[in-house]
C-alpha cells in the first residue's frame, strides 16, 4: 500500500497556492504529496528525494493526479546537487529529527534539524531562488526564522504562518522573500 499523501493535502494546496507560477523545487519530496499540488499551481516543478522507493511513489502518485508531465524526479542527495538548481521558489520540508520534536518547547532549528541546520539550508536555498519556503515544527524558534531573514545581504522579507488541520496547530511555514531580485 502507498503511502497516504492525503492527509497534508489542504496544507500543501495551501502551499502551492502561495509559490507562484514558476518553477518550484522541492528540497524534500518525500512520496510527492507538495510536488503534485505545486504541479497543479506552477509552470514546472522539480522533485528532489534521496530515497528511491519514495521517487517511486511520488510519480505513482503524480500520475493518479495526473500531472507527471510538469513534475521532474530526481532521485538525489539535495546537497550534492543544490549547487546546479534554480528556480522562482525554494520549498524545504526537512526531516524534523523524529518524534522527540513535539517534545520541546521551542523547537531549535540549528540543533534539532537534521542532518543540516536551518540556517545552512536557508543559505543554500537562498541561492537558487529569490522565494524560499520552509515547512517546520510548530515550536519551531520564531526569533530563528526572524534572524534567518535578517542575516541575508539584503535582508530578505518573512512572513510566518501557523498551519491548522482538524482544528490543531500542525506546523509553521515560513516565506521568505529577496524583494531586491
Amino acid at each position: 500500500m502507498l503511502p497516504n499523501i492525503g492527509a497534508r493535502e489542504s496544507i500543501a494546496r495551501h502551499h502551492a497556492s502561495r509559490c507562484g507560477n514558476g518553477t518550484v523545487v522541492d528540497c524534500f519530496a518525500g512520496v510527492g504529496g507538495n510536488s503534485i499540488q505545486f504541479a497543479f499551481k506552477s509552470n514546472h516543478v522539480i522533485a528532489i528525494d534521496i530515497d528511491s522507493q519514495r521517487i517511486d511513489y511520488a510519480q505513482h502518485n503524480a500520475a493518479i493526479y495526473g500531472v507527471s508531465d510538469k513534475i521532474d524526479f530526481i532521485n538525489a542527495d539535495f546537497f550534492q546537487i543544490a549547487h546546479c538548481l534554480k528556480g522562482d521558489s525554494v520549498f524545504l520540508s526537512p526531516p524534523w529529527g523524529g518524534p522527540d520534536y513535539a517534545k520541546v518547547q521551542k523547537y531549535d532549528m540549528e540543533t534539532m534539524l537534521k542532518p543540516h541546520t536551518g540556517s545552512f539550508l536557508f543559505k543554500i536555498a537562498s541561492k537558487m531562488a529569490p522565494k524560499v519556503v520552509m515547512f517546520l515544527p510548530r515550536n519551531v524558534d520564531l526569533n530563528q526564522l526572524a534572524e534567518l531573514a535578517l542575516s541575508a545581504t539584503p535582508p530578505w522579507s518573512l512572513e510566518v504562518e501557523r498551519n491548522f488541520l482538524n482544528g490543531k496547530l500542525k506546523a509553521i511555514t515560513a516565506y521568505f522573500e529577496n524583494t531586491a531580485k
